[in-house]
């Protein structure tokens, strides 16, 4: 882990050489205002994804940046982080999960599940009654990827689909018994 601690201070650095800023919200989110133009960079250990408000900035940044490192452009990006980008003729940028969720759906045995207008029905809670009771019951639940299909649903919910973050949060909190104590 010491290395990419060290990459990441070296980076940092960099950034700041040239002008940029770190995102107090998220250090590896660096940007720089520079006559107007904004640009924004993201990186992912030694992936950098980079956005400007003009062609210009876009290509001042590339060039800083390789006056630093020796850097690979890939072009365009289409996807990244399981989140497809497309931007239309206006500039707007648009990110969807569909690949992702299809790939969840397809993991989890649910490809031909009825989708539904909400994620969570009303009136549905999870209660003891549906913990499994039997031996055979609490084996079949061992096999069953309960935590991976939250996980994943996770990664939905933070990325794209703030739509899950309620039925993500109840369906991950544990079922607590009610005891009633006596004497």
């Amino acid at each position: 882990m010491q290395g990419a601690h060290n990459w990441a201070e070296n980076l940092d650095k960099t950034f700041e050489r040239h002008g940029y800023y770190k995102s107090c919200a998220d250090p590896q989110i660096h940007s720089g205002v520079i006559n107007e133009e904004l640009t924004l960079t993201s990186t992912w250990t030694n992936d950098i994804l980079g956005a400007s408000s003009t062609i210009e900035g876009k290509e001042k940044a590339k060039a800083k940046l390789s006056s630093s490192y020796k850097i690979k452009d890939l072009g365009e990006v289409t996807f990244i982080l399981g989140m497809q980008i497309t931007q239309n003729d206006n500039s707007d940028v648009t990110l969807s999960q569909k690949a992702y969720a299809q790939h969840m759906l397809n993991r989890f045995n649910m490809s031909h599940c009825t989708p539904l207008s909400t994620p969570l029905l009303l009136g549905i809670s999870l209660s003891m009654d549906d913990c499994p009771a039997t031996l055979q019951e609490i084996d079949e639940m061992k096999s069953t990827p309960y935590h991976e299909a939250l996980g994943s649903l996770m990664w939905l919910q933070v990325a794209t689909c703030s739509d899950l973050s309620y039925t993500v949060n109840v369906r991950g909190q544990p079922i607590v018994a009610q005891i009633t104590w006596y004497g």
